[in-house]
Protein backbone atom coordinates (compact mmCIF):
# COMPACT_ATOMS: atom_id res chain seq x y z
CA UNK A 1 0.00 0.00 0.00
CA UNK A 2 1.16 3.41 -0.90
CA UNK A 3 0.93 5.70 1.85
CA UNK A 4 1.57 9.06 0.40
CA UNK A 5 -0.55 8.55 -2.75
CA UNK A 6 -3.19 7.29 -0.23
CA UNK A 7 -2.93 10.37 2.07
CA UNK A 8 -3.08 12.83 -0.90
CA UNK A 9 -6.27 10.77 -1.98
CA UNK A 10 -7.82 11.47 1.18
CA UNK A 11 -6.71 15.09 1.22
CA UNK A 12 -8.25 15.44 -2.25
CA UNK A 13 -11.16 13.90 -2.08
CA UNK A 14 -14.31 15.74 -3.02
CA UNK A 15 -16.11 15.03 0.27
CA UNK A 16 -13.20 16.59 2.31
CA UNK A 17 -12.36 19.68 -0.21
CA UNK A 18 -16.22 20.90 -0.03
CA UNK A 19 -15.51 21.58 3.83
CA UNK A 20 -13.04 24.42 3.19
CA UNK A 21 -15.35 27.36 2.52
CA UNK A 22 -16.79 26.68 5.80
CA UNK A 23 -14.15 28.70 7.93
CA UNK A 24 -15.12 31.89 5.25
CA UNK A 25 -18.71 31.80 6.91
CA UNK A 26 -18.03 31.38 9.88
CA UNK A 27 -15.65 34.46 10.16
CA UNK A 28 -18.57 36.56 8.51
CA UNK A 29 -20.35 36.14 12.39
CA UNK A 30 -17.48 37.26 13.93
CA UNK A 31 -18.98 40.70 14.70
CA UNK A 32 -21.92 39.05 16.21
CA UNK A 33 -20.62 36.52 18.56
CA UNK A 34 -21.70 38.44 21.29
CA UNK A 35 -25.35 37.37 20.47
CA UNK A 36 -24.63 33.70 21.33
CA UNK A 37 -24.57 33.95 25.06
CA UNK A 38 -27.10 30.48 25.11
CA UNK A 39 -24.68 28.94 22.50
CA UNK A 40 -22.69 26.19 24.44
CA UNK A 41 -21.47 24.61 21.08
CA UNK A 42 -22.03 26.61 17.77
CA UNK A 43 -20.17 25.72 14.65
CA UNK A 44 -17.90 23.20 14.33
CA UNK A 45 -19.98 20.08 15.69
CA UNK A 46 -22.53 17.65 14.42
CA UNK A 47 -25.68 20.22 16.03
CA UNK A 48 -25.42 23.81 17.87
CA UNK A 49 -26.21 23.02 21.90
CA UNK A 50 -28.63 25.71 23.09
CA UNK A 51 -29.16 26.05 26.73
CA UNK A 52 -32.37 26.35 27.96
CA UNK A 53 -31.49 27.11 31.50
CA UNK A 54 -32.75 23.56 32.83
CA UNK A 55 -30.68 20.08 32.93
CA UNK A 56 -31.72 19.15 29.08
CA UNK A 57 -30.29 21.28 26.33
CA UNK A 58 -31.59 22.15 22.69
CA UNK A 59 -29.87 20.06 19.75
CA UNK A 60 -29.90 22.02 16.56
CA UNK A 61 -28.86 21.02 13.43
CA UNK A 62 -29.38 21.19 9.28
CA UNK A 63 -28.04 19.51 6.30
CA UNK A 64 -28.69 20.23 2.51
CA UNK A 65 -28.77 16.90 0.13
CA UNK A 66 -26.36 17.30 -2.89
CA UNK A 67 -27.68 18.88 -5.85
CA UNK A 68 -26.74 15.93 -8.04
CA UNK A 69 -28.13 12.98 -5.88
CA UNK A 70 -31.35 15.53 -5.67
CA UNK A 71 -31.58 15.11 -9.72
CA UNK A 72 -30.54 11.44 -9.92
CA UNK A 73 -33.08 9.91 -7.37
CA UNK A 74 -35.50 12.58 -5.97
CA UNK A 75 -36.79 9.72 -3.79
CA UNK A 76 -33.41 8.87 -2.21
CA UNK A 77 -32.57 12.37 -1.63
CA UNK A 78 -35.93 12.44 0.60
CA UNK A 79 -34.53 9.45 2.20
CA UNK A 80 -31.26 10.65 2.66
CA UNK A 81 -32.34 13.89 4.59
CA UNK A 82 -33.64 12.38 6.88
CA UNK A 83 -31.11 10.26 7.54
CA UNK A 84 -28.22 12.82 7.96
CA UNK A 85 -30.19 14.38 10.52
CA UNK A 86 -31.59 11.83 12.68
CA UNK A 87 -27.79 11.26 13.05
CA UNK A 88 -26.36 14.59 13.73
CA UNK A 89 -28.34 14.21 16.68
CA UNK A 90 -28.08 10.92 17.73
CA UNK A 91 -24.15 11.14 16.77
CA UNK A 92 -24.01 14.21 19.97
CA UNK A 93 -26.06 11.76 22.70
CA UNK A 94 -29.37 12.88 22.03
CA UNK A 95 -32.89 12.47 21.02
CA UNK A 96 -33.99 13.53 17.85
CA UNK A 97 -37.76 15.44 18.13
CA UNK A 98 -39.14 16.88 14.93
CA UNK A 99 -37.65 18.36 11.52
CA UNK A 100 -38.41 21.58 8.76
CA UNK A 101 -37.51 21.60 5.63
CA UNK A 102 -37.02 23.30 2.59
CA UNK A 103 -37.41 22.02 -0.73
CA UNK A 104 -37.41 22.97 -4.75
CA UNK A 105 -38.43 21.07 -6.97
CA UNK A 106 -38.33 21.15 -11.08
CA UNK A 107 -41.24 19.39 -11.88
CA UNK A 108 -44.23 17.49 -10.17
CA UNK A 109 -43.07 14.13 -10.67
CA UNK A 110 -39.45 15.45 -8.23
CA UNK A 111 -41.85 16.70 -6.10
CA UNK A 112 -43.60 13.70 -5.34
CA UNK A 113 -40.41 11.61 -5.15
CA UNK A 114 -38.58 13.50 -2.53
CA UNK A 115 -42.16 13.50 -0.25
CA UNK A 116 -42.14 10.01 -0.82
CA UNK A 117 -38.59 9.35 0.34
CA UNK A 118 -39.13 12.20 3.15
CA UNK A 119 -41.89 9.77 4.43
CA UNK A 120 -40.08 6.61 4.30
CA UNK A 121 -37.42 8.03 6.29
CA UNK A 122 -39.98 9.25 8.84
CA UNK A 123 -41.43 5.75 8.66
CA UNK A 124 -37.98 4.42 9.20
CA UNK A 125 -36.87 6.60 11.89
CA UNK A 126 -39.80 7.87 13.92
CA UNK A 127 -39.23 11.43 13.37
CA UNK A 128 -41.73 13.17 12.27
CA UNK A 129 -41.84 16.52 9.66
CA UNK A 130 -43.63 19.01 10.93
CA UNK A 131 -43.58 22.05 8.47
CA UNK A 132 -41.01 23.64 5.92
CA UNK A 133 -41.61 25.45 2.58
CA UNK A 134 -41.82 24.62 -1.27
CA UNK A 135 -40.48 26.18 -4.15
CA UNK A 136 -42.43 24.30 -6.94
CA UNK A 137 -41.05 25.61 -9.88
CA UNK A 138 -37.44 25.81 -9.92
CA UNK A 139 -35.03 25.05 -13.12
CA UNK A 140 -33.08 22.38 -10.19
CA UNK A 141 -34.10 19.86 -7.55
CA UNK A 142 -32.76 20.64 -4.05
CA UNK A 143 -33.52 19.84 -0.36
CA UNK A 144 -32.46 20.75 2.82
CA UNK A 145 -33.61 19.83 6.29
CA UNK A 146 -33.41 21.18 9.95
CA UNK A 147 -33.92 19.47 12.83
CA UNK A 148 -34.19 19.58 16.51
CA UNK A 149 -33.09 17.15 19.30
CA UNK A 150 -32.78 17.25 23.15
CA UNK A 151 -29.89 15.61 25.67
CA UNK A 152 -29.36 15.89 29.16
CA UNK A 153 -26.47 19.43 29.68
CA UNK A 154 -23.82 16.95 30.91
CA UNK A 155 -24.41 14.26 28.47
CA UNK A 156 -23.56 15.57 25.12
CA UNK A 157 -21.06 14.17 23.19
CA UNK A 158 -18.84 16.94 21.56
CA UNK A 159 -16.19 16.71 18.85
CA UNK A 160 -13.94 19.64 20.40
CA UNK A 161 -13.30 17.87 23.54
CA UNK A 162 -11.03 14.79 22.56
CA UNK A 163 -7.45 14.62 25.02
CA UNK A 164 -4.16 13.38 23.98
CA UNK A 165 -3.75 10.21 25.20
CA UNK A 166 -7.25 9.02 24.33
CA UNK A 167 -7.98 5.65 22.71
CA UNK A 168 -9.99 6.08 18.58
CA UNK A 169 -13.02 3.52 18.28
CA UNK A 170 -14.34 3.70 14.64
CA UNK A 171 -17.93 1.69 14.73
CA UNK A 172 -19.93 0.82 11.67
CA UNK A 173 -22.97 -1.07 10.77
CA UNK A 174 -21.35 -3.32 8.68
CA UNK A 175 -24.60 -5.20 7.30
CA UNK A 176 -25.22 -2.69 4.56
CA UNK A 177 -24.68 -2.05 0.76
CA UNK A 178 -22.98 0.67 -1.94
CA UNK A 179 -25.35 3.20 -2.56
CA UNK A 180 -26.68 3.10 -6.70
CA UNK A 181 -26.22 6.89 -6.46
CA UNK A 182 -22.77 6.95 -5.71
CA UNK A 183 -19.86 4.48 -4.76
CA UNK A 184 -18.97 6.83 -1.39
CA UNK A 185 -22.47 6.21 0.64
CA UNK A 186 -23.39 2.84 2.50
CA UNK A 187 -26.56 2.14 2.84
CA UNK A 188 -27.38 0.50 6.39
CA UNK A 189 -30.74 1.41 6.95
CA UNK A 190 -33.51 1.29 3.89
CA UNK A 191 -34.10 -3.00 3.91
CA UNK A 192 -34.00 -3.10 7.63
CA UNK A 193 -36.66 -2.91 10.14
CA UNK A 194 -37.65 0.48 11.92
CA UNK A 195 -36.87 -1.34 15.06
CA UNK A 196 -33.41 -2.34 14.63
CA UNK A 197 -32.66 0.88 12.77
CA UNK A 198 -33.95 3.18 15.72
CA UNK A 199 -32.08 0.54 17.93
CA UNK A 200 -28.98 0.99 16.24
CA UNK A 201 -28.97 4.81 15.54
CA UNK A 202 -29.76 5.44 19.59
CA UNK A 203 -26.84 3.47 20.94
CA UNK A 204 -24.86 6.84 21.06
CA UNK A 205 -27.35 8.11 23.73
CA UNK A 206 -26.76 5.02 26.27
CA UNK A 207 -22.89 5.43 25.32
CA UNK A 208 -23.58 9.99 25.90
CA UNK A 209 -25.82 9.46 29.39
CA UNK A 210 -23.20 6.81 30.94
CA UNK A 211 -19.81 9.53 29.93
CA UNK A 212 -17.99 6.94 28.52
CA UNK A 213 -16.41 8.87 25.50
CA UNK A 214 -14.46 12.25 25.61
CA UNK A 215 -15.00 12.89 22.15
CA UNK A 216 -16.97 12.05 18.85
CA UNK A 217 -18.48 12.76 15.45
CA UNK A 218 -20.95 10.23 13.11
CA UNK A 219 -18.57 9.75 10.14
CA UNK A 220 -20.13 11.95 6.97
CA UNK A 221 -19.06 12.89 3.80
CA UNK A 222 -15.48 13.08 4.11
CA UNK A 223 -15.27 9.59 5.55
CA UNK A 224 -13.86 7.54 7.82
CA UNK A 225 -10.36 9.85 7.84
CA UNK A 226 -11.89 12.90 7.15
CA UNK A 227 -14.19 12.76 9.59
CA UNK A 228 -11.38 12.45 12.19
CA UNK A 229 -9.36 14.85 11.10
CA UNK A 230 -12.35 17.34 11.58
CA UNK A 231 -12.87 16.35 15.30
CA UNK A 232 -9.04 16.84 15.63
CA UNK A 233 -9.12 20.20 14.14
CA UNK A 234 -11.67 21.92 16.44
CA UNK A 235 -10.01 19.56 19.39
CA UNK A 236 -6.42 21.49 18.29
CA UNK A 237 -4.76 17.51 18.77
CA UNK A 238 -3.27 15.41 16.24
CA UNK A 239 -4.19 11.12 15.55
CA UNK A 240 -1.89 8.34 14.60
CA UNK A 241 -4.30 5.71 12.90
CA UNK A 242 -3.45 2.19 12.18
CA UNK A 243 -4.97 1.17 8.80
CA UNK A 244 -4.74 -2.62 9.70
CA UNK A 245 -7.38 -1.96 13.10
CA UNK A 246 -9.98 -0.28 10.45
CA UNK A 247 -13.16 -2.92 10.08
CA UNK A 248 -14.46 -3.26 6.20
CA UNK A 249 -16.59 -5.44 4.30
CA UNK A 250 -14.67 -7.95 2.25
CA UNK A 251 -16.68 -6.89 -0.95
CA UNK A 252 -15.59 -3.25 -0.48
CA UNK A 253 -12.39 -1.81 -1.81
CA UNK A 254 -10.02 -0.08 1.25
CA UNK A 255 -9.87 3.14 -0.17
CA UNK A 256 -12.99 3.42 -1.55
CA UNK A 257 -14.45 2.14 2.18
CA UNK A 258 -12.16 4.69 3.63
CA UNK A 259 -14.19 7.50 1.90
CA UNK A 260 -17.42 6.33 2.50
CA UNK A 261 -20.58 7.56 4.02
CA UNK A 262 -21.75 4.98 5.71
CA UNK A 263 -24.88 5.97 7.58
CA UNK A 264 -24.21 4.69 10.53
CA UNK A 265 -20.65 5.08 11.46
CA UNK A 266 -19.16 7.16 13.99
CA UNK A 267 -15.48 8.32 15.44
CA UNK A 268 -15.25 8.26 19.05
CA UNK A 269 -12.45 8.71 21.53
CA UNK A 270 -12.58 7.41 24.69
CA UNK A 271 -10.15 6.96 28.18
CA UNK A 272 -8.18 3.76 27.94
CA UNK A 273 -10.80 2.26 31.30
CA UNK A 274 -14.06 3.08 28.96
CA UNK A 275 -12.82 1.40 25.73
CA UNK A 276 -13.91 -2.15 26.53
CA UNK A 277 -17.32 -0.75 27.84
CA UNK A 278 -17.82 1.32 24.60
CA UNK A 279 -17.24 -1.69 22.42
CA UNK A 280 -19.62 -3.95 24.54
CA UNK A 281 -22.24 -2.00 23.84
CA UNK A 282 -22.12 -1.09 20.23
CA UNK A 283 -21.74 -5.16 19.55
CA UNK A 284 -24.78 -5.64 21.69
CA UNK A 285 -26.87 -3.70 19.12
CA UNK A 286 -24.77 -4.90 15.83
CA UNK A 287 -22.48 -2.71 15.54
CA UNK A 288 -18.91 -3.68 14.72
CA UNK A 289 -16.48 -1.03 17.05
CA UNK A 290 -12.38 -1.25 16.56
CA UNK A 291 -9.63 0.39 18.70
CA UNK A 292 -8.31 2.21 15.63
CA UNK A 293 -5.93 4.50 16.87
CA UNK A 294 -4.63 7.13 19.69
CA UNK A 295 -5.11 11.06 19.70
CA UNK A 296 -1.72 12.57 20.19
CA UNK A 297 -0.39 15.73 21.42
CA UNK A 298 0.54 17.09 17.85
CA UNK A 299 -1.61 19.02 14.99
CA UNK A 300 -1.22 16.04 12.54
CA UNK A 301 -3.32 13.07 11.57
CA UNK A 302 -1.03 9.97 10.51
CA UNK A 303 -1.61 6.60 9.09
CA UNK A 304 0.19 3.80 9.93
CA UNK A 305 0.52 0.59 7.99
CA UNK A 306 3.12 -2.16 9.03
CA UNK A 307 6.41 0.19 9.98
CA UNK A 308 4.94 3.07 7.41
CA UNK A 309 3.64 6.07 8.12
CA UNK A 310 2.48 9.38 6.72
CA UNK A 311 0.43 12.88 7.32
CA UNK A 312 -3.03 12.74 5.92
CA UNK A 313 -3.80 16.19 7.60
CA UNK A 314 -1.13 18.86 9.13
CA UNK A 315 -3.56 21.51 10.86
CA UNK A 316 -0.28 23.98 11.42
CA UNK A 317 0.02 24.47 7.47
CA UNK A 318 -4.37 23.40 6.04
CA UNK A 319 -6.84 22.52 7.79
CA UNK A 320 -10.43 21.01 6.47
CA UNK A 321 -12.85 23.67 7.75
CA UNK A 322 -10.33 26.12 9.01
CA UNK A 323 -12.66 26.47 12.14
CA UNK A 324 -10.71 28.01 15.37
CA UNK A 325 -13.04 27.30 17.93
Amino acid sequence: MDLEKLAQSIRDFEGVTRKKPIADIVRVFETVRSEYDNAVVDFGDDAAVIDIGGDDVILFAADGIWGKIANKSPWWAGYTSVVVNVNDISAMGGRPLAMVNIMSSSDPESTAGIMKGIRDGIKKFGVPMVGGHMHPDTPYNSLAVAIIGIAKKDCVIRSDSAKPGDIIIAAYDMDGRVGTNSPYSWDTTSFKEPAVVRERFMVMQEIGEKKLVTAGKDISNPGTIGTLGMLCEVSKTGASVDLNRIPCPEDVDFEQWLKIYPATGYILTAKEDNVAECLRIFEKVGIKAAVVGKIENTRKLDILYGECRATVFDFLKDGITGIDV
